[in-house]
């Protein structure tokens, strides 16, 4: 086994043993250049030559999340990657706050996808998948397809965060030790206590969540804070200059990032078309994401992309 860094926490494998519906083997990069060291874990399932499902989950998630999806992508043909941010999942946890920031995390990305060279990617994106996600198309366009948002926000630090998520980032600084399991339950009611616990296996004890803590905070709500000229030049981008395709999902019962956000960020996507309105689900529209991913595939036709 490589070493783990002095500075980093690493989940021991036996707490993801028996993971409901989630059969997939992590594959593990810890050369990726800026982040030699760090270890990142990630699901890497289909023809290595074929069209790619790029998943990225939120906070306080992981590749988890996107059980209910990654099996109806497969089955079109397509490869999936699910990375693990740094700090979530598998992936190795720094303890340091100060190592999370939206610069590094999307550069960890933009590494990633250098590494894979992964080309015709489907964009899968919700909550910080998005936030980040949504601001590397415009590095490199010719990598990229199409877009399938769910729950989520571009921030450019010159609008007001809403009411709702001022809300939740106040209570999550208020619970350092998040209970994950028992949040993604309280949205998701229809989650067995297993797949709850799932949630969990990443996070043994506080000290294995400082990603989870720091994440709200790194919300640009600035127009200089880390990520927010970023955030704005990806609008522009997105409005202007994407030939792309693009699939929204929408959780109606998401009271942060629900209808009135996500109908503000399509109008900054060209060509995006209505949305898929899911009036039942909340903000982790991905355990609803057997109907998503349907629904997105019949929408993009896979005939649409060739490479």
């Amino acid at each position: 086994m490589d070493a783990v860094r002095m500075d980093v926490l690493r989940t021991p494998e036996d707490r993801f043993a028996g993971l409901p519906d989630f059969p997939y083997d992590p594959v593990y990069r810890a050369d990726l250049p800026g982040f030699e060291g760090l270890r990142m874990a990630l699901i890497d399932e289909g023809p290595r030559d074929a069209p790619v499902f790029l998943c990225l989950h939120g906070q306080p998630s992981w590749s988890y999340l996107y059980r209910r999806m990654i099996p109806p992508f497969l089955a079109s043909g397509a490869r999936v990657v699910a990375p693990d941010l740094f700090g979530f999942g598998r992936s190795d946890k720094p303890v340091d706050p100060g190592f999370y920031s939206f610069s590094r995390h999307r550069a960890a990305l933009l590494a990633l996808i250098a590494a894979l060279d992964l080309r015709a990617i489907t964009l899968v994106v919700q909550d910080w998948g998005g936030l980040i996600g949504l601001t590397l198309p415009m590095s490199e366009p010719s990598r990229h397809a199409r877009l399938l948002v769910m729950n989520t926000m571009l921030a450019g630090g010159e609008t007001p965060l809403s009411d709702g998520f001022l809300a939740w980032r106040a209570w999550a600084a208020a619970n350092p030790d998040m209970a994950v399991g028992r949040l993604l339950r309280r949205s998701c009611p229809h989650l067995t206590p297993a797949e709850a616990a799932a949630y969990d296996a990443p996070y043994p004890d506080a000290a294995h969540k400082e990603g989870v803590r720091r994440f709200p905070q790194l919300v640009p709500d600035r127009p200089d804070a880390d990520g927010a000229a970023l955030s704005r030049q990806a609008m522009a981008f997105l409005k202007r200059d994407w030939r792309g395709r693009s699939f929204m999902a929408i959780g109606g019962a998401d009271p942060v990032l629900g209808e009135p956000v996500m109908q503000a960020l399509r109008a900054t996507i060209r060509g995006c078309p209505e949305p898929l309105i899911l009036p039942e689900a909340g903000h982790f529209v991905q355990e609803w994401g057997d109907q998503v991913a349907a629904a997105a595939l019949a929408a993009f036709d896979d005939r649409s992309v060739k490479f």
